[in-house]
């Protein structure tokens, strides 16, 4: 059977409007690296090997969307995960969401929803094995988002 894995790209159509505040956030907040900029397009790395491309469009804002259950929640590590929280959250570019879970649950510009974990953190939990976050409050959780 072909082997398939998650690479280390990625990339999102995003409005052009929201340039200033990804800039913003994933160089100033994050410390992320802008590698390529292009009039419709910037490309940037987090950390040593994650890169990705925003290509800006005249596309709809679906952040609204973006905060359902159906959407694909990145997670993002940090080796101080309360000193990045407080720098997250008091840019003032990002919009926390209420997920019943110890992590740090929020929208960044640009409307992806990301997870911020601890890079030594025990995830086995989200491997399929530990304890987690109660199944029915996350549930009900994301039904207010």
């Amino acid at each position: 059977m072909a082997k398939v894995i998650f690479g280390n790209h990625s990339s999102v159509i995003v409005p052009l409007k929201d340039r200033e505040s990804i800039r913003k956030f994933y160089v100033d907040v994050l410390g992320g690296k802008i590698m390529k900029e292009e009039d419709a397009r910037d490309m940037l790395r987090l950390g040593e090997d994650f890169y990705i491309a925003f290509l800006y469009g005249d596309v709809a804002d679906e952040s609204e969307f973006l905060r359902t259950a159906r959407s694909v929640w990145l997670e993002i590590k940090s080796d101080n995960v309360e000193e990045m929280s407080g720098k997250i959250l008091g840019s003032g570019l990002v919009r926390k969401l209420e997920v019943p879970d110890p992590h740090l649950y929020f929208q960044a510009p640009g409307g992806q929803c990301l997870r911020l974990v601890g890079i030594d953190e025990d995830m086995s939990f989200y491997e399929g094995g530990g304890a987690g976050p109660n199944v029915a409050k996350v549930k009900e959780a994301v039904k207010k988002l």
